[in-house]
């Protein structure tokens, strides 16, 4: 005995519901690429870079105002063979100045130092493996001040997008 009213679902209903649901999340699957690519790049990227250009803001901020020698591309900074506070540099990543300029690899890790996965950097030439590039530039303000800009920039962003960069100013007086 059949009963009235009590069909169930066909294969056809059940395929084109199976189609739309197929339909929806791939349009949601480009939204959650997006935004892991934004949450990686504005997130995490830019996070790491402002941390490293503040590590470098606190080198430079800890030497002496009229210093003119020490190279702080290595750290601790060498007493010798550097530029310390002396006026020039770049903050511009895409054209660093020698020794205003340093490179670190993914881990943070100072290129050409123990642990590091990239070798030592050449003048401008960056290093093969380095992940992180930093510029400085020292500017001249008046006779007792000088204003510092870091800037550090990731080699490449994350999902084909724009690498991350951050900048830091401060000014610096003398006798400190």
């Amino acid at each position: 005995m059949t009963r009235t009213g009590e069909q169930g679902t066909t294969l056809i209903e059940v395929m084109v519901a199976t189609g739309l649901l197929m339909t929806l999340m791939a349009g949601l699957m480009g939204m959650a690429g997006l935004a892991i690519s934004t949450t990686e790049n504005q997130g995490h990227l830019a996070a790491r870079t402002t941390e490293y250009a503040q590590d470098k803001m606190e080198q430079l901020l800890a030497l002496a105002y009229g210093d003119a020698t020490s190279d702080t591309r290595s750290f601790p900074a060498l007493a010798t063979g550097g530029t310390g506070l002396t006026v020039g540099g770049s903050y511009n990543v895409d054209a660093p100045v020698a020794l205003y300029v340093d490179y670190l690899d993914q881990n943070g890790n100072l290129c050409g130092t123990t642990g590091a996965s990239c070798a030592a950097p050449s003048g401008t030439t960056a290093p093969t493996g380095w992940f992180y590039k930093r510029v400085w530039r020292i500017q001249q303000e008046s006779t007792n001040l000088k204003r510092i800009t870091v800037a550090s920039a990731t080699s490449r962003g994350f999902g084909a997008t724009t690498r991350a960069t951050s900048y830091l100013t401060v000014l610096k007086t003398s006798p400190f």
